[in-house]
């Protein structure tokens, strides 16, 4: 079943099943999903029969309780889950001990009149779990994930026209690239681009560079680039706005070092005829970024790659080793890099 056909049901009141587990890592579509969950109780009940829990700090005793009672003068209770960390392989310890017995013992007779929904905001679960198998068996699983550009540009320009918006391509492509197609990210700044826009009703690319800021993932994609020019005064000069944005040095780091990274990745799988599709789902990384990566690594020599990477990686061990101010430490390096040639 996919995220359309879901809504579509809930949105007529109708379930397909006592149990789901929404898996993924997508904020919006998480959002709207348990919105849609909670109105298939009607409103002046959901204070009794509606209840949703974050599991990282309640235990799932608690819900399973609120699962298993009847609905109080009503025809359903509609239960939600958050973080179901131990359906995962993740070995860090939860703050609360939760009954996994109680929930094997539940799967085997769910209450026929409780909607339970498991949100998983996980890239994947643990099959080999005994508990994954079972509510495998009896949940409905929808997987949100990651939307190529092309769905994100078709969802975004379909929530505009339901809004009676239109956006032109220049505004959308600006809005793309300073949100890495990240749809939440852009659900999240459509309503304050709406209202700038009345009346006109028609969103400019003016709109979006006046109104949305640029990640800092993409902020530090035009690094790379800059870097990679060896235009040592402007990577320095946006280096320094970031600091001044009251970005954390090590976190720019980690971050270039990564975009450094995907970029070697992507062109020696490249290189062995590894696909745009195949990318993304090797190095599980958002399509968009693999589109962004295979415009970039052509221009450049592995060489130069590898060393910016090493490069950045001393940077790091410097600024946990030393004092030295981080600014001084990220213009040395491109000073060191950018008097050197390539030599493949």
């Amino acid at each position: 079943m996919t995220i359309t056909q879901l809504l579509k049901q809930l949105a007529g009141g109708q379930v397909a099943a006592p149990i789901y587990v929404i898996m993924g890592e997508m904020p919006y579509f998480q959002h709207r999903l348990k919105t849609a969950f909670k109105q298939l109780v009607p409103s002046e009940e959901q204070t009794m029969n509606y209840a949703s829990y974050d599991l990282e700090t309640v235990p799932l005793a608690v819900g399973l309780d609120d699962a298993m009672a009847a609905p109080f003068f009503g025809e359903r209770r509609v239960v939600c889950l958050d973080n179901p960390v131990f359906l995962t392989g993740e070995t860090k310890k939860s703050k609360v001990d939760h009954d996994l017995n109680s929930l094997e013992q539940y799967l085997t007779a769910p209450m026929a009149s409780t909607v339970l929904v498991f949100f998983a905001p996980y890239a994947k679960l643990d099959g080999r779990k005994k508990i994954v198998k079972q509510l495998k068996k009896v949940a409905t699983t929808i997987e949100l994930g990651d939307f190529a550009e092309r769905e994100v540009r078709q969802f975004f320009q379909a929530q505009l026209k339901q809004d009676g918006y239109t956006m032109v391509p220049a505004a959308l492509n600006d809005l793309i690239q300073r949100t890495d197609a990240d749809l939440s990210l852009m659900m999240n700044e459509r309503e304050k681009l709406e209202l700038y826009t009345l009346p006109e009703h028609e969103i400019q690319a003016a709109a979006v560079q006046g109104l949305v800021r640029q990640t800092l993932t993409q902020n530090v994609f035009d690094l790379v680039n800059r870097v990679l020019a060896k235009n040592t005064a402007g990577a320095v000069a946006l280096y320094r706005e970031l600091l001044q944005a009251k970005e954390e040095p090590l976190r720019i780091n980690a971050i270039l070092q990564g975009q450094f990274r995907l970029l070697i990745q992507t062109k020696v799988l490249a290189q062995q005829g590894y696909s745009q599709g195949k990318l993304a789902s090797t190095l599980k990384v958002h399509p968009y970024r693999i589109k962004l990566a295979l415009q970039t690594h052509r221009r450049f020599h592995l060489d130069d790659l590898n060393r910016a990477y090493l490069g950045l990686f001393k940077v790091e061990r410097q600024m946990k080793s030393t004092a030295l101010d981080p600014e001084l430490l990220f213009s040395l390096f491109m000073t060191q890099f950018a008097g050197q040639r390539a030599t493949v």
